[in-house]
């Protein structure tokens, strides 16, 4: 069977129709899906209004209006007339494809190009995006569309087989929808659209998706926070910043950097009108009730940092970790404290304080657990700061992990100990009792004095490069250094800290 290789602006107006068709029909269905981030029941209801709106705006156009024309009166009827979080994200999704129909085709490498800037735009007017959702969904069939053979039909087909296969997995994402037994209901509408798209595309009628319809007490009698919905003309940037701490679910749908529609759960609603007032042009403003309901949050995550007791773990304690000391039986205290902690997420920063055996033992352990855990390589204390410095709360496990262990891999580190015995080094001669500086094996500095090994370790490591010495001192040789004086010499920022239960004289750290 032969398929069109394009949609001219005909087919793109009816395949809208079709959208619109098939979201009212199955808008009740949507609705009792409805459970996030508030069981409000109106997703469905919202994305049909919003796709309706596009539609009408579209149907203003003379007959026989080209393609880019069509998407870009959808585009424009969707972002004014949005309803809702999903009526945002859907008015979003038709921006992307406005934007990649501009050339003039749409065709199945505009297609593919649409949902790729429909994530971006996605991504930018979500403040918090949640994986799970409609987000998630949006994504699969994205990526499926870019990866997929670059005609019409083959595009569509492999983003509506993703986005139906990433709906379906929604569940175990978030608890909330696994709690209620259902899929993300902003996702069931895109997939509907994808339908809508693929039944546009070759001639068959669209199959409703198996969507769990189960009625829920959703009444918008119970006072909650309040969605907040509005046009707003001015510096969008700088109303999202002002509206960020004032609620949640804030979603902006940008036309450009000066106008778009936005959208805000919250308890202030007075100052978040307010606030756009002042900082702009508002129109079309609608408030609603909500309910209130089962919400999600980010996963609890906690950091555990292995540490000497003293100065290091009150230094790991103040970035945020949670430290344990290590010893005989640092395993079982470590495996202890994840328990009782009931936190989702754990990220372990071992410090070089835990042998392979004991890491072994964890991971091991851990699979067990219903919850997260990524070993990070920091194979010094110094290397552990920098990766705590790096974490970012608001990022998946997996992101903020990948992060922090590229900061601990990037920083070059050594030690400063005592030689044991006289000995020909990379370095040079040594006698025992002499201060040598070790890195990665080789030694690379020798010494007199502690401060000596570190300052000539210190220039050796920089000789690659670096804006940044971290210093974790032992007490005992702390009063042999000049703060001021270290930095005119090395020609750096020197971060020092004294540490009491360092096993060696100096740990250095450079990045």
């Amino acid at each position: 069977m032969s398929y069109p290789v394009e949609l001219d602006g005909a087919r793109i107006s009816s395949w809208a129709s079709r959208a619109v068709d098939e979201l009212n029909r199955q808008r009740a269905d949507i609705n009792a899906l409805n459970v996030f981030p508030v069981p409000d029941a109106d997703t469905g209801s919202n994305m049909a209004h919003t796709m309706s709106a596009a539609l009408a705006e579209a149907q203003k156009l003379e007959d026989g209006a080209p393609a880019e024309k069509v998407a870009e009166a959808l585009a424009k009827g969707s972002i004014r007339g949005a309803r809702g979080n999903s009526g945002v994200v859907l008015s979003q999704v038709l921006r992307g494809l406005a934007q990649s129909a501009s050339a003039g085709q749409v065709n199945g490498e505009t297609i593919a190009n649409a949902l790729q800037m429909a994530v971006q735009y996605v991504d930018r007017a979500i403040a918090d995006p949640v994986e799970g959702t409609v987000v998630t969904v949006l994504r699969a069939a994205a990526t499926a569309a870019s990866s997929a053979q670059p005609d019409l039909y083959q595009v569509v087909l492999a983003a509506r087989d993703a986005a139906r296969t990433a709906l379906e997995n929604t569940p175990s994402q978030l608890d909330v929808l696994r709690e209620a037994g259902v899929v993300d209901a902003g996702g069931a509408g895109l997939v509907v659209l994808l339908d809508a798209l693929y039944s546009e595309v070759t001639g068959e009628e669209a199959t409703v998706s198996s969507i769990s319809n189960e009625a829920m007490d959703t009444s918008h009698s119970v006072p909650g926070d309040l969605e907040i919905m509005f046009y707003f003309r001015g510096d969008v940037g700088a109303l999202e910043e002002a509206l960020h701490p004032l609620g949640d679910s804030l979603v902006i749908a940008r036309a450009s950097d000066t106008e778009g529609r936005v959208h805000i759960h919250s308890l202030q609603a007075g100052e978040v009108i307010e606030t756009a007032f002042a900082r702009g042009e508002v129109s079309d403003l609608r408030l609603e009730i909500l309910p209130q309901g089962p919400r999600t949050s980010a996963p609890r995550r906690i950091i555990v940092a292995v540490t000497p007791p003293g100065s290091l773990s009150h230094l790991y304690e103040q970035a945020g970790a949670t430290v344990v000391a290590p010893g005989e039986h640092v395993v079982a205290e470590i495996l202890g404290l994840i328990r009782e902690s009931e936190a989702d997420e754990i990220v372990l920063l071992p410090n070089g304080l835990l042998d392979n055996r004991a890491l072994v033992a964890i991971e091991k352990a851990t699979a067990a657990f219903e919850q997260q855990i990524m070993l990070l390589p920091t194979v010094r204390l110094v290397s552990g700061i920098a990766a705590l410095a790096m974490h970012d709360p608001q990022q998946p496990l997996a992101t903020a992990s990948y992060t922090m262990s590229e900061a601990a891999g990037e920083m070059r580190t050594a030690v400063v100990t005592e030689a044991e015995r006289a000995a020909l080094t990379q370095a040079g001669p040594c006698s025992r009792g002499d201060l040598i500086a070790h890195s990665h094996g080789d030694i690379v500095a020798i010494g007199d004095t502690v401060s000596d090994a570190t300052i000539l370790c210190c220039k050796r490591l920089l000789e690659s490069g670096g804006e940044l010495v971290t210093l974790l001192v032992h007490p005992d040789f702390v009063e042999q250094f000049d703060k001021e004086t270290l930095r005119d010499t090395l020609g750096v920022d020197v971060v020092f800290y004294p540490a009491d239960g360092l096993n060696v004289r100096a740990e250095i750290g450079v990045e």
